[in-house]
């Protein structure tokens, strides 16, 4: 637990996942918020009261919730606040709190199709089986208030929303203007890279190219004069100016290690995901086409890098 300042507060949460710890934020104002919720599980709630105990409150003061995005361990004890009448977060949020059955069903059968076209071997697509396990660790609700860029979060008008989509569709954070305060969720993280995930679009056939998402949500970050980030994993920050262009070139640098691949031959998405993550693919399968996707995605939109269609499957080559 850490004072900020005189409005904002750290707490930190164990989760069970690999990232380690979350931290969900104390917002006062004219409402007493609390940004994100970690994740659903016995050690997280004791952390949580403990926390707030020491800051000189108890779960049902908490009057609102603020989610920056729909991931398990931000949305997991959006139940357990019994004054909340309110969540505000993007309206893509909804569909996972309220465990939208039409939508997971759709979800469900992108990644089926998707992985196809990605020329994933059938022995490998049992992952598929597993997409909803996360919600285990998932609170349930309905979103109250749908946020959008250029908002400003309800009770707490000097700060501002910032539509950050890259690592998930719901992806938002928020800017206190008068001192650069950032509230980051997981698009600005120092020690390691968020990972742009892959997502089955919401409305429409065209799925979301979550690594240009990325690269120009944090391109934005260097104009909006952020002096101090607090965000969902690691240590706040302050060095935006050059953390933002370091991130874009490592990620230039791992999308030329596609580019010298395709360059020797025309693959398809499998193809490179095996050679780029010899030691992660089979056990992180969803993680490591949907990195490989994102430097794909990257490689065609600089023109670098096509593709077409064979028997079902993309194959992609260099330019």
């Amino acid at each position: 637990m850490k004072v900020m300042d005189k409005t904002i507060s750290q707490i930190t949460i164990p989760t069970p996942f690999a990232v380690g710890d979350t931290h969900v934020y104390l917002l006062k104002g004219d409402t007493l918020s609390l940004i994100d919720a970690g994740v659903k599980t016995k050690k997280a709630w004791e952390a949580l009261t403990v926390q707030l105990k020491e800051l000189g409150y108890f779960p049902e003061d908490i009057e609102q919730i603020i989610l920056t995005h729909h991931h398990p361990d931000h949305i997991g004890l959006v139940e357990e606040f019994p004054r909340v009448k309110n969540i505000a977060a993007h309206q893509n949020v909804d569909l996972w709190l309220s465990r939208d059955e039409a939508f997971f069903q759709h979800y469900e059968q992108f990644f089926a199709d998707f992985f196809m076209a990605c020329g994933v071997p059938s022995k490998y697509r049992d992952v598929l089986k597993k997409l909803r396990a996360p919600l285990n660790f998932a609170g349930t609700g309905h979103v109250g208030t749908a946020i959008r860029e250029g908002d400003v979060l309800p009770g707490h008008e000097d700060w501002q929303v910032i539509d950050t989509k890259g690592h998930a569709q719901s992806h938002v954070s928020f800017l206190r203007e008068s001192d650069g305060a950032f509230i980051g969720g997981d698009h600005l993280l120092h020690h390691i890279s968020s990972n742009p995930l892959l997502e089955a679009p919401i409305d429409g056939d065209e799925r979301p190219r979550p690594m240009l998402q990325y690269r120009e949500n944090l391109k934005k970050c260097q104009t909006l004069g952020i002096s101090s980030v607090f965000p969902g994993h690691g240590d706040v920050f302050s060095d935006v100016s050059s953390l933002v262009p370091y991130r874009l070139e490592r990620q230039e640098q791992r999308a030329d290690i596609v580019l010298t691949l395709l360059k020797d031959h025309t693959q398809s998405v499998f193809e490179i995901c095996r050679q780029i993550f010899p030691k992660q693919y089979e056990k992180q399968l969803d993680l490591t086409i949907s990195e490989t996707v994102g430097q794909l995605d990257y490689l065609e939109d600089e023109h670098l890098a096509g593709r077409f269609l064979q028997d079902g499957v993309y194959y992609y080559y260099a330019k």
